[in-house]
């Protein structure tokens, strides 16, 4: 009998509906299986057995005589077991014989793992989005400025928005004109301290006018004195105010800004929504109305939180603008008054108030054994 090389051949087994093996694959079974015995053991020496579908082994192979002719074996007949059927059918496990002559299962269940993110991927739908809401509300700006849009507008709102942008205006006005006094005040204060210096200097020196020269010292001193305390209260004034102007407004301007904003995205959602609605409605459109409606809801949130919030700032605003506004008020009124009027005891008094401390020159900068 012929020698064949052992090769690795996966059989492939065709199983009708009742159990039993195609008979039009039985010539193809045989060759696969000859091929796969191992050297010396030929069809003839081979035994195949196959018990019913009440038992439990599956297709063994067994080596050992074939009965029947040894000169002309037939073909062998295997009607495998349901389990055995159903997982060759339907898992597709291919088997393979080895020259040791055991079946062995090549491969086994495949575990399909969830799709990983990629990050690249988020990242660009973020800037797609960003994009398309860009892209909306440039669009609706647009419409607005050509007066093809319409816009949502708060009638009470917008008046309060407009008044607090002008007042912020005319408050910076005021603190200009205020730093220039201040300005002013200080060359006018070392002019006449300096002056005060030269008259004292002169009246040790001039026996004649020493007492002239002493009178206009001590009064050019003294203005110099009331002119520091008026410049304390005026500094004071304009700190206050600064903060009010450029913190206090500056920050309800940003809320502000926020709101405008999203009216913004909620006019350009709204619009959108529209047109989607005056358009057919077939099964293309309907998901695009559905997805409209979501995005138009969600800044419509939006839009309702961000006028609530700017109503509370502007009610709040307008509450300490007032308070600050007359303590401050007051206070330069007090000061310039008593400085005119050459009453320094008031003019002290009106900072002992306001709880105002004046600093002496040379105060701001530390000696450094202090630094230490």
């Amino acid at each position: 009998m012929a020698q064949e090389s052992p090769k690795n051949s996966a059989a492939e087994i065709p199983v009708t509906s009742n159990g039993q093996l195609e008979d039009s694959h039985e010539h193809s079974f045989n060759r696969d299986l000859k091929c796969s015995l191992p050297v010396g053991l030929g069809l003839s020496e081979t035994k195949i057995t196959s018990h019913g579908f009440d038992s439990t082994k599956e297709g063994v192979v067994e080596a050992g005589p074939f009965p029947g002719s040894s000169a002309s074996p037939k073909s062998s007949v295997i009607s495998p077991s349901s389990a055995a059927a159903s997982r060759l059918a339907g898992q597709g496990c291919d088997l393979i014989i080895p020259t040791g002559g055991r079946a062995q299962q090549k491969s086994g269940p495949v575990v399909l793992a969830d799709e990983v993110k990629n990050p690249a991927m988020e990242k660009l739908e973020l800037v797609r989005k960003w994009s398309l809401n860009t892209y909306k509300c440039t669009r609706q700006i647009i419409s607005e400025k050509l007066g093809r849009g319409s816009r949502t507008v708060d009638l009470e709102l917008e008046a309060q928005i407009d008044i607090l942008r002008d007042n912020k205006k005319k408050y910076e006005n005021i603190l200009k004109l205020a730093q220039t006094l201040s300005t002013q005040l200080f060359q006018m204060v070392h002019t006449q301290r300096q002056l005060g210096d030269a008259f004292a200097d002169l009246s040790l020196k001039s026996l004649e006018l020493h007492e002239e020269f002493g009178y206009n010292a001590d009064t050019q001193k003294l203005l110099a004195k009331n002119g520091e305390t008026l410049l304390g209260a005026i500094n004071f004034f304009i700190a206050s105010v600064t903060t009010l102007v450029n913190k206090t407004i500056e920050d309800t301007l940003l809320t502000v800004k926020q709101y405008e904003s999203a009216r913004i995205e909620y006019d350009a959602y709204r619009t959108d929504l529209e047109e989607l609605n005056l358009g057919p409605r077939d099964a293309n459109t309907l998901p695009k109305i559905e997805q409209s409606q979501q995005l138009f809801q969600m800044h419509k949130e939006k839009y309702d939180k961000m006028r609530n919030d700017v109503s509370i700032k502007l009610k709040f605003l307008e509450e300490n603008k007032v308070k600050v506004l007359h303590n401050q008020l007051v206070l330069f009124h007090n000061a310039i008054a008593a400085y005119f009027a050459g009453n320094q005891k008031q003019l002290e008094q009106t900072l002992k108030q306001f709880h105002i401390k004046l600093k002496t020159p040379g105060a701001d900068a530390p000696s450094w054994l202090e630094e230490q």
